[in-house]
């Protein structure tokens, strides 16, 4: 019999990882609704022809599809069987996939339900997804995604709001993050400027991957799309350039590099008076290489750990376009959750607290006073807090044992004496002090004790 394992790329998280990572969602969840933002869940499953085309070749590549129920293979496609054309093949066995994100999922439900929403309409998802990408540190096939999204306006104040929800949660789990910002109308201007305009999407996926090979495989991957010498030439000189301004020559040679130069200095101002805790620069190397984004886009990374993206988003013009719904507006970002995680757990980030979940244990000495502290735990619970009974009276040693391991912090102990006198001892696990506690003063007690 094989040892039992999971699917490479997932993970099992025990007790005291959840703890953390109901921190980090805690926290994410707080400043999401203090931006007046409101929840929703979309299924794990979608359909096949929601996620193909929405992120690129590179993208459908990575989306993992379920076969159709029952006996798929009756209505497979007998040529691709013969032939092995795995995409024809695919096509007729499965016609729905696990979700690559929480955008397009979010876009399907908006044309879904627009009866049913009110405009603007701003939404958060905490919710895993999939991809079949090559598992490494900081990246999984199934992981979180926490998204804030706003449809149904073009207004660049959300793309100001936005950077400040990048700014409050990253500043609140004390993470020292880089807010990098570009637009992709600054980037297709680019293109134009080079002539390069029917070849904006291979210059975009090129770009992308700048912080990963650097220019010269920037340039060598453009030579391999057909770009020209020329072309290369000065796309290196624009993509060197680390100042708004310092566009401004080129306005002449582009009405969409001006544009999204101007959109960006729109939102900045409305940021004029804001105090930013962590770094935000303009960065034109930033591409975000799923086509559907269209103006400005956003991408974090820790300042102190080498992690790959921890967040990132951007405008999108008419993503709900292609479910039948024109011209609706949406702007976005993602917090990489399992990424932060990991930045946390390295920088010993994560509050002392972070993996204490009981917060007092009874302990007792037989069954009478396992009775009691059973009585006093229900009274405790209505207090809303958390407790804990041993369930058996046996040796004190392996009750304080017990808590000591779990990060218990109060153990109340009942034996006869206690019983007769009407008290518990309380021990403070920490300190090691003790103190008896009459029971007609036990609710007020504890209840300060975690105020």
């Amino acid at each position: 019999m094989s040892k039992p394992s999971i699917p490479e790329g997932t993970r099992d998280f025990s007790p005291e990882q959840m703890f953390k990572r109901n921190y980090i969602f805690d926290t994410i969840k707080n400043v999401f609704r203090r931006y007046g933002f409101k929840q929703i869940e979309t299924p794990t499953l979608e359909k096949l022809s929601t996620l193909t085309g929405k992120y690129g070749d590179e993208g459908d590549k990575l989306l993992f599809k379920v076969l159709n129920n029952g006996d798929f293979l009756l209505k497979a496609n007998e040529e691709a069987l013969k032939t092995g054309n795995s995409t024809k093949l695919v096509s007729s066995i499965c016609d729905r996939g696990l979700r690559y994100d929480l955008t397009v999922p979010f876009a399907r439900y908006v044309v879904m339900h627009q009866n049913d929403i009110t405009f603007p309409f701003k939404r958060y998802q905490v919710q895993p997804v999939w991809r079949a990408d090559r598992p490494q540190r900081g990246r999984y096939r199934e992981f979180y995604q926490c998204d804030v999204d706003v449809v149904g306006s073009n207004s660049l104040l959300y793309e100001a709001e936005l950077l400040q929800i990048y700014d409050t949660v990253f500043s609140d789990l004390k993470l020292p993050v880089t807010i990098a910002v570009n637009n992709r109308k600054i980037l297709f201007g680019i293109a134009e400027a080079v002539g390069a305009t029917d070849k904006f999407v291979d210059l975009t996926v090129a770009i992308d991957k700048f912080d990963k090979i650097g220019w010269s495989g920037v340039a060598e991957e453009l030579s391999n799309r057909g770009f020209d010498a020329v072309a290369i030439s000065d796309i290196e000189k624009l993509l060197a350039i680390t100042e708004l301004n310092a566009l401004e020559p080129y306005f002449g040679r582009s009405e969409n590099l001006k544009h999204g130069v101007e959109e960006i200095q729109t939102v900045l101002g409305f940021l004029k008076d804001y105090s930013f805790s962590n770094q935000v620069k303009f960065d034109l190397t930033l591409a975000r290489g799923l086509n559907y984004y269209t103006g400005c886009i956003f991408e974090v990374r820790a300042d102190t750990v080498k992690m790959g993206s921890i967040g990132g988003g951007g405008r999108y013009d008419d993503l709900t376009g292609v479910f039948g719904l024109k011209n609706v507006s949406g702007v976005g970002i993602s917090f990489g959750a399992d990424r932060i995680y990991d930045c946390l757990e390295e920088l010993g980030l994560f509050p002392e607290n972070a993996n204490q979940q009981t917060q007092i244990m009874f302990a007792t000495f037989d069954e009478d006073c396992l009775r009691a502290a059973f009585s006093l735990a229900t009274q405790l619970r209505h207090k809303n807090l958390s407790v804990e009974v041993y369930p058996e009276a046996t040796k004190i040693k392996k009750q304080l044992d017990y808590a000591n391991k779990n990060n218990i912090p109060f153990v109340a102990v009942i034996g006869s004496e206690e019983l007769n006198e009407k008290a518990i001892m309380l021990k403070n696990m920490i300190t090691g002090d003790q103190q008896k506690v009459q029971l007609s003063m036990v609710n007020d007690v504890m209840v300060n004790l975690f105020k």
